[in-house]
């Protein structure tokens, strides 16, 4: 079936030597609208880490910046998707992100963690909400597609294997994901950002909509409230109904991400970077929750 034409193309390739194209091909083609929402729950599940949000709650980036923070994460995460990691864009990313970490004195698990959270939470979600399951070449695509990324970060001890780092990703989860002031005071600057993307009337459904996506973990670590059954129904059946409607669709002829634009082979400045759409944490016009009754694929 035509429908499965890029799934037919992902199982022909290598994931070990391979992996570019199959992450261009799965994220871009196969589940941008997906990767997104992945990401930006991986964005939320990061400030469940004390010691990953107090350097956010000291840089006060997140907290008195937060639409720019967001949209300059999202597209230096995408122009590494969508041109490759070793691409001058990519590499381009990859340097604005070291020089940006550069200033502060971070961990190295929790370096470890922040990147295992770009494999494993688009895998859950898919798991939970994609329209075909990922193959396993795209799941091993992912990890290598990471690791390589990491290495170039100069993150240390990455595990060799997906076993090992998903192992290492359940474990810090079980030890470090609990509750500080921190993580609440970054975590409710950005979703008084989202909030900000809507009208007043709207705005109590899109919160009840960002609490019915997170699990009980990342509820408690942020201090917010539990959803009512009723609201994680509504958006489990949303999300179900399209994953349903989707497998009716034709596949995407272009990549669903349209990454920071270049300028003399460097990132576009900040100023610029407002420009590009369909990134991961779309700017400013888009709440990454608002979609879950769209088609958007």
């Amino acid at each position: 079936m035509q429908r499965y034409q890029y799934l037919h193309q992902i199982q022909s390739l290598d994931p070990v030597t391979q992996h570019r194209q199959i992450c261009q091909l799965s994220t871009g083609y196969e589940f941008p609208w997906a990767t997104n929402r992945a990401l930006e729950i991986a964005l939320l599940r990061t400030f469940c880490v004390p010691s990953i949000a107090a350097i956010l709650q000291q840089t006060g980036k997140f907290i008195h910046h937060s639409q720019n923070r967001y949209d300059d994460t999202g597209l230096l995460i995408a122009n590494i998707l969508h041109w490759g990691y070793d691409s001058p864009q990519g590499s381009a990313a990859i340097a604005r992100m070291n020089q940006i970490h550069g200033r502060y004195r971070i961990h190295n698990t929790d370096y470890l963690y922040v990147l295992s959270t770009f494999i494993f939470e688009p895998i859950r979600w898919n798991q939970r909400f994609g329209w075909r399951p990922l193959c396993e070449q795209e799941r091993l695509a992912l990890f290598y597609f990471w690791r390589a990324v990491g290495e170039r970060m100069h993150i240390q001890h990455i595990p060799t294997t997906y076993e090992a780092f998903e192992q290492f990703n359940q474990d810090f989860e079980r030890q470090h994901l609990k509750y500080s002031e921190a993580n609440r005071l970054v975590a409710d600057a950005v979703l008084k950002m989202l909030l900000s993307w809507f009208p007043a009337l709207g705005q109590p459904l899109v919160r009840s909509s960002v609490y019915a996506l997170l699990d009980d973990t990342m509820l408690a670590a942020l201090n917010w409230p539990q959803p009512t059954p009723r609201s994680r129904q509504f958006v489990t059946s949303a999300l179900k109904l399209r994953q349903q409607a989707l497998r009716w669709l034709p596949p995407r002829k272009s990549s669903g991400f349209k990454p920071a634009p270049m300028m003399e082979g460097h990132l576009a400045p900040a100023e610029t970077l407002d420009q590009a759409t369909s990134a991961p944490f779309p700017p400013r016009s888009r709440c990454p929750f608002h979609q879950i009754l769209q088609l958007s694929r």
